[in-house]
């Protein structure tokens, strides 16, 4: 296990997140859930749940890990960074003290193992990074019980502790907020550079990525912008890595007007130009709903919402057209639903 503190003087200094917060005996971190005893950092939310739901994994929003499949999706409270447009924010940023009921690991992994269609865990609805404690007891057992684990997170977290859990998790969808180092710094109150150093340690590793960014209009929706943040994940991590751009509401803070539809798919043409598959989420399109092959251009998936059909793909998630590998993760079960 990776070292996640350390003493600093009189105080007691977290490895776990690029904050580095030195913490006072009895003060939490910016985070609000990992608090200083004096000696180490107590995990406030052990076991505690904020929601708990079976999703389609489309939700999550993972478009290329076993489609049509169903995750036993779970949360907590807290999260390290500051959004002023969070979109959970009731979980993420007020912290109650005083948490009482607590859920034991083997509880999860019988509800995973009896949910219909499910293939796994996802630790999504707040910021599952700061949970590192229970994330990690969950995700090693449920994986000797053959279960995938998912991490829907912002990534912004140090390398070692990204390494252990890289290391227990198979798909990872990271919120890439924005692609310029003010918005990180005005709105989350982080930093993009370990966001993107995260990004590519996972992309490094192998184990499957999507990224999603959420377009606020006059924040990061500049058309130079999306040029670089597609161009960049193109050529750092690959021009296959799905990219899901969203339709901003407004919500907590923010009041800005809500992202306009032609303003998203402008960005999702540009991003198009670099990436094989872009997807645009919150809006109904035709275009950046579905999956086509990147080579042939056959439709080899149809989306509506959350339901799909998956059409012109043997049982290996191979596009029929020319043979090119859509799906790296693909199970029977998504093959049965093919029309």
């Amino acid at each position: 296990m990776p070292q996640i503190f350390r003493s600093y003087g009189d105080k007691i200094e977290c490895l776990l997140c690029p904050h580095f917060c030195r913490l006072a005996p009895g003060k939490a971190g910016i985070c609000g859930v990992r608090k200083s005893n004096g000696e180490a950092i107590e995990l406030l939310t052990y076991g505690v749940i904020s929601g708990y739901a079976l999703d389609p994994i489309e939700k999550k929003p993972l478009y290329h890990f076993y489609p049509g499949t169903n995750i036993l999706s779970i949360g907590s409270y807290g999260c390290n960074m500051r959004c002023d447009f969070c979109q959970n924010y009731n979980i993420s940023q007020r912290i109650t003290a005083g948490f009482t009921n607590r859920t034991e690991p083997e509880k999860i992994i019988r509800d995973a193992q009896s949910s219909l269609n499910n293939i796994g865990i996802a630790f999504t609805y707040n910021e599952p990074l700061i949970w590192f404690e229970f994330i990690r007891d969950v995700a090693v057992k449920a994986k000797r019980k053959g279960l995938r684990t998912v991490m829907v997170s912002n990534g912004f977290i140090n390398k070692e502790p990204l390494d252990e859990i890289i290391f227990f998790t198979d798909a990872f969808n990271i919120d890439l907020k924005a692609f310029n180092a003010d918005f990180y710094k005005k709105l989350a109150g982080a930093d993009l550079e370990p966001v993107k150093s995260a990004l590519k340690q996972i992309a490094a590793s192998g184990k499957h990525l999507e990224i999603t960014t959420l377009i606020i209009p006059g924040q990061n929706d500049s058309e130079e912008e999306m040029k670089y943040e597609s161009g960049w994940i193109a050529g750092e991590l690959g021009k296959n890595i799905p990219l899901h751009l969203s339709r901003y509401f407004p919500m907590y803070k923010r009041e800005d007007p809500a992202t306009p539809k032609d303003t998203l798919k402008n960005l999702a043409e540009i991003a198009a130009g670099n990436l094989d598959y872009v997807y645009t989420g919150n809006v109904v399109s035709d275009k950046f709903q579905n999956t086509l092959c990147p080579k042939c251009g056959k439709t080899v998936t149809e989306r509506t919402g959350y339901n799909i059909k998956l059409l012109n793909l043997d049982q290996k998630g191979r596009c029929t057209g020319c043979g090119t590998r859509i799906y790296r993760h693909f199970t029977s079960f998504s093959s049965s639903i093919q029309n």
